[in-house]
């Protein structure tokens, strides 16, 4: 009875401490990364600073991987290894999770749009429409509404950047839950952990290789990345000798720097490598960081400095509505980046402001919906996580 406490508490531990954390710092960083891309011809040691805010790929990937581990996680510490109350409770859960905030989030852009389109009209206001930033694009077709109703808009690179264009990780988030208990999990239940990553990777990356492309738009290799974070999960867990080995012997620590400065060097674009490679390398590097991290939490070791930062109560408090803001970013931010332009400020005057204003208002604005439109559909366990009390 004092084990299977003591693994309930290392499991909500993990859950609700610095799991959110690591998720509530990269939906951040997602913020400042698309703040960042209205930089223009600011001082050096501006330029040098943004030079560190261009890899928003790489905290979409981390999100992947987070979602196979927290996914996985229950399935690897049960002993029979299959969904805990089947397959229709897990989509209807994922169901409660993912689509109403996603909605209610589309419908958010839908009426700012409207409401910049009026301003455009009747006011003259200059909305600045370019490739380089702009997350939000009030300038939209009925398929591109259709197809994010139908979560299935990351499939074209047409439909994939219109309306509020983060959400296209959503789509694909969406679709890879489905992959999970259909094809990963009876792999893995047959061949082995090692057989559903390979398999993973493969039924991603062929349609890309072998039908000129198809679905990198969707970033089909993230389906590989969620099965790295199911193999952080069952490594750091399973009572399989050979897993169990791994766990104790290699030194995730040091692999997971070493993988993301793999990551990082693999982004520099006079390689000219596929985008996938640089996010698997940054995958690796988020799973090994997870074993990691949970490897000194249930062995009780001195919390160090990485954990530190993850454990941070206000790391955890933002990663409570971390997917409130990421829905919501893409609209306050490109709404005041155009206004911005529009008073055709100094760039150090530009930036500065832009950052006041965008990152406390992106803040203020996810929180509220997030309690109106994520939290009453949360499962029990996840609604305790209250903002107040991870800050009080």
């Amino acid at each position: 009875m004092q084990i299977l406490k003591s693994e309930k508490s290392t499991e909500q531990r993990l859950r609700l401490h610095y799991l959110d954390g690591l998720r509530g710092l990269a939906a951040l960083y997602v913020v400042i990364v698309h703040i960042n891309r209205y930089m223009g011809q600011e001082p050096v040691f501006l330029q040098l600073i943004g030079k560190t805010l261009r890899y928003g790929n790489f905290a979409v990937a981390v999100f992947i991987v987070l979602s196979g581990y927290v996914l996985m996680l229950p399935v690897a510490r049960s002993q029979s290894g299959y969904l805990s109350r089947g397959l229709w409770d897990y989509i209807q859960r994922r169901s409660r999770r993912i689509l109403p905030p996603y909605y209610a989030a589309l419908l958010f852009s839908l009426v700012i749009a409207i409401i910049v389109l009026g301003l455009i009209k009747f006011f003259h206001f200059q909305w600045h429409e370019s490739p380089q930033y702009g997350e939000f694009h009030p300038f939209f077709s009925p398929i591109d509404v259709i197809t994010h109703l139908l979560l299935i808009h990351n499939l074209s690179r047409d439909t994939l950047p219109s309306i509020n264009a983060p959400m296209w990780s959503v789509a694909t988030e969406w679709q890879i839950y489905f992959f999970f208990p259909l094809l990963l999990l009876p792999i893995w239940r047959r061949f082995g952990l090692f057989s559903a990553i390979i398999s993973a990777f493969s039924i991603a990356l062929a349609p890309i290789y072998l039908l000129n492309g198809f679905l990198e738009p969707a970033h089909s290799w993230f389906l590989g990345l969620f099965a790295l974070g199911m193999a952080a999960a069952d490594i750091g867990f399973s009572q399989k000798p050979q897993l169990t080995a791994m766990r104790k012997s290699l030194p995730w620590g040091v692999l997971a720097p070493i993988f993301f400065v793999v990551a990082l060097i693999t982004e520099w674009q006079a390689l000219g490598l596929d985008r996938w490679i640089g996010d698997s390398f940054c995958g690796l590097a988020t799973a090994c960081l997870l074993m990691y991290c949970t490897k000194v939490i249930v062995e009780g070791k001195k919390v160090p400095p990485v954990l530190q930062l993850f454990e941070n109560r206000w790391a955890v408090a933002l990663g409570g509505f971390s997917y409130s803001l990421y829905l919501t970013h893409g609209v306050v931010v490109t709404v005041v980046g155009n206004f911005l332009l529009n008073l055709q400020l100094p760039p150090i005057n530009f930036i500065a402001t832009f950052y006041l204003v965008a990152v406390p208002l992106s803040l203020l604005i996810a929180y509220p919906f997030y309690l109106v439109f994520e939290r009453p559909f949360m499962s029990n366990f996840l609604k305790k996580r209250e903002v107040k009390d991870a800050v009080s």
